[in-house]
């Protein structure tokens, strides 16, 4: 999944679309404004595409919304938190989810299922629904099952849980001293909510856990199989986060960072605005699957996911 820098999606960006087969393509502001723009994207990409693309957006509401104004725009996780008010969330995220879909979105990069843990935690700033996953739980519930039944697809974000931490993963490796226990007690609950309520993918964060494995959850093939697979019982699409962040500096350049996320278990692998690093990226998996890095039931694996949820956006479409 890639995005694109600029207003609108240049020829090249299309042709690139069209030649590799890219899975799905991720709006920011700048493509967003004003909304008819973004419609007209929608429209070349959807023209340039074999088949149904992902077309995702970052709207969580609050300052994490790429489409601005009425209807799209809705106020924070951490308003709707605060006062408690259900009610008031599920009418104001219904409406936005029925636009987003309107314009030709069909994958919304939420909800947020993190706790705000650290009041130090700039990158979560506003954006969690509290620190009591008791109390967080409903707001996420309730995300994930709007978002599907107006025909959109959901994913949670940021396994397994960026709000113990301080550092901002766009800027360096996140940290948590968490245990396993207090994890599966704590962070796990909100996860495995949204699961529950059927989320169609998880998103996870370029984080350390040093109390349960040595590596980059981005890498961790402990954190995706034995934490989100087996003990959340997740069987659906899990998608990297932005590998364009310098908290994945460690792992290499762009290509070998989406070989690293691929070979421990990501089924989709994102880069914002970055075209060249896109074709980079594309450029090493295919050259790694040529030369037998990784076989092809590896590939299919993830194929078989994201055309399992990819066919619920053909149904939708009716």
């Amino acid at each position: 999944m890639v995005g694109f820098e600029g207003a609108d999606p240049s020829e090249e960006f299309l042709e690139f679309i069209a030649s590799e087969n890219i899975g799905g393509v991720i709006l920011f502001e700048e493509n967003c404004t004003p909304h008819t723009r973004a419609e007209e994207s929608i429209r070349k990409i959807i023209a340039a595409s074999e088949e149904v693309p992902f077309i995702a957006v970052d709207q969580e509401g609050g300052r994490v919304c790429r489409f601005r104004g009425a209807p799209a725009e809705y106020g924070s996780a951490e308003e709707y938190g605060r006062q408690n008010n259900i009610e008031l969330f599920r009418e104001q995220f219904h409406r936005a989810a029925i636009y987003l879909k309107s314009v030709g979105v069909n994958l919304l990069l939420g909800p947020i299922a993190d706790l705000g843990l650290n009041e130090k935690n700039k990158c979560l700033k506003g954006r969690t629904f509290g620190r009591n996953p008791a109390k967080v739980i409903p707001f996420i519930e309730q995300a994930v099952r709007l978002t599907n039944n107006t025909g959109l697809l959901s994913c949670l974000k940021h396994f397994p849980g960026l709000g113990a931490a301080i550092e901002d993963p766009h800027l360096e490796v996140a940290r948590c001293e968490t245990d396993l226990g207090i994890f599966l007690n704590r962070e796990a609950l909100t996860f495995k909510a949204g699961i529950d309520a059927g989320t169609d993918m998880v998103m996870t964060t370029h984080m350390m856990m040093p109390n349960i494995d040595k590596f980059i959850t981005t890498e961790s093939e402990m954190m995706l199989h034995l934490l989100l697979r087996d003990k959340l019982d997740f069987d659906g699409v899990v998608i990297t986060d932005d590998l364009l962040m310098k908290g994945i500096d460690s792992l290499g350049d762009y290509g070998e960072r989406a070989m690293k996320a691929f070979k421990a278990g990501h089924d989709i692998l994102l880069f914002g605005q970055n075209f060249e690093a896109s074709k980079q990226a594309v450029a090493r998996i295919k050259d790694a699957f040529e030369k037998g890095e990784f076989d092809e039931v590896r590939l299919q694996v993830s194929l078989n996911r994201i055309s399992g949820i990819k066919s619920k956006l053909a149904v939708s479409a009716y």
